[in-house]
């Protein structure tokens, strides 16, 4: 037996906001972010659990408060106990009626419980010697409707349902993996997007996603309409008529606002408009999307909850499906979302701008091939080539696609070396960061 000896918990920062990476209409100045545990154990293997929490710079220090308040929660307890029993150990922190009266089941608290799940799910890959991806993909139907928490999803999926999907998928696993192996997995680029880059560098960069075999690309929408349509006119000009461009208004709009503007861009061939209106507002959705058709809505990233994602989906909110690895309460919840998606027949591209978003979502992408949808056309991940290089196991992507990790892990690690030079606000690069802004 052995059990955690340690959580130890880190407040990283990136200075993105220098040349405005990751800059939208609501965010103009982000410093990606994360709220950072590594889970440690007395076993003489050494293995580490590492999760995280991605934000954009502010408040950073809140979400690291959060995870530390559930420290105690899993401090001396049997790791063998918790990680055979992944559906337990969730609800172990889940269910807590004290940490319950603070969301329930969203916000700060909510992604902090998702931090330690995933650290949980990194440290159980790694005892596997697996990728997380291909550890799931291993799981039997029913050992995979254990992990999932069926309350307040019953009306729209019921754990008969959930296996009749996985066990409809589960003849061809071995096939899809070896697709996964011999194709990688599709994916499309917002790095010529972000909304602060001039129009060379938004041309440049578009050119560039083409040749480097990227079929869509992603802009930043929603601060000014004239601007919007100029910068929407330069990318189609860059990358011609048969590759596709997204836009996203990152909940910029009010309902009509988004009609409207969109009328505007549609011209142009629009992909879909992502986070159009509030992530809180269901039927705000879905009445951008009747309007907007054919256009689809695609939105995730900030809704908070599988409870959220099925309201969505039973109202017809949105088109594309947009988890996000560190919105929800972990690895857990995201496979109920994938199976409310399979039930209801739409397609999930998922959010992965921001620090180890793409290194942890592509495992829940590939994982959805594998063992529940079995289908990745018309199906991407997103990529942003941001920070990559502070990953003890960075993301592959080429001629467009992400290719299957192999590494044994969920892909949360970050190097020690970042760690040290990237806590906010005593690392090295923040104490310099400091005295050039008052210079």
């Amino acid at each position: 037996m052995s059990i955690i000896s340690a959580v130890d918990i880190f407040d990283v920062r990136f200075p993105t906001s220098h040349d405005l990476d990751g800059s939208d209409a609501m965010n103009p100045d982000p410093d990606y972010s994360a709220a950072y545990l590594i889970i440690r154990t007395d076993a003489p293997d050494g293995l580490e659990g590492h999760g995280f929490v991605f934000t954009i710079g502010r408040g950073n220090e809140v979400e690291a408060a959060a995870i530390e308040a559930l420290r105690d929660h899993i401090m001396g307890r049997d790791v063998e106990e918790l990680l055979e029993d992944m559906g337990a150990a969730s609800k172990l922190l889940m269910h807590d009626s004290q940490l319950r009266w603070l969301g329930p089941e969203k916000g700060v608290m909510h992604m902090a419980i998702g931090a330690v799940v995933n650290a949980l799910w990194d440290l159980k890959a790694k005892r596997a010697g697996l990728p997380l991806w291909e550890l799931l993909s291993g799981m039997s139907p029913e050992e995979i409707v254990a992990l999932i928490d069926f309350r307040y999803l019953s009306d729209a999926l019921t754990p008969e349902e959930a296996l009749r999907i996985l066990r409809f998928s589960e003849p061809g696993r071995q096939e899809r993996k070896a697709i996964l192996r011999a194709e990688g997995y599709p994916a499309y680029t917002t790095t010529p997007g972000w909304l602060g880059y001039s129009d060379e560098k938004l041309a440049r960069l578009s050119k560039e996603a083409v040749a480097d075999g990227f079929s869509q690309i992603k802009l930043k929408v929603g601060a000014d309409l004239s601007e919007d349509v100029r910068r929407v006119r330069i990318a189609r000009e860059a990358v011609g008529p048969d590759i596709r461009i997204a836009v996203d208004a990152n909940q910029r709009w009010d309902v009509g606002m988004a009609i409207e503007w969109m009328s505007h861009l549609a011209p142009y061939d629009i992909a879909w408009i992502e986070e159009p209106t509030s992530p809180d507002d269901i039927l705000g959705h879905a009445n951008i999307a009747r309007a907007v058709a054919p256009i689809p809505v695609a939105t995730g990233e900030h809704v908070q909850n599988r409870v959220m994602f099925k309201q969505m989906l039973q109202a017809g909110s949105l088109q594309v499906l947009q988890l996000d690895a560190a919105r929800v309460g972990g690895v857990n919840e995201n496979i109920a979302i994938l199976l409310l998606a399979a039930k209801f027949n739409v397609r999930v591209c998922p959010h992965a701008g921001g620090v180890g978003l793409c290194e942890a979502v592509q495992h829940l992408s590939m994982f959805d091939f594998v063992a529940v949808s079995g289908d990745k056309t018309d199906r991407m991940i997103e990529f942003v080539d941001h920070l990559h290089e502070h990953f003890i196991t960075p993301v592959e992507v080429r001629d467009g696609s992400y290719w299957p990790p192999s590494a044994p892990g969920a892909g949360n690690e970050m190097l020690a070396s970042t760690l040290a030079e990237f806590v906010f606000p005593d690392g090295p690069v923040w104490n310099k960061t400091i005295v050039l802004q008052r210079c």
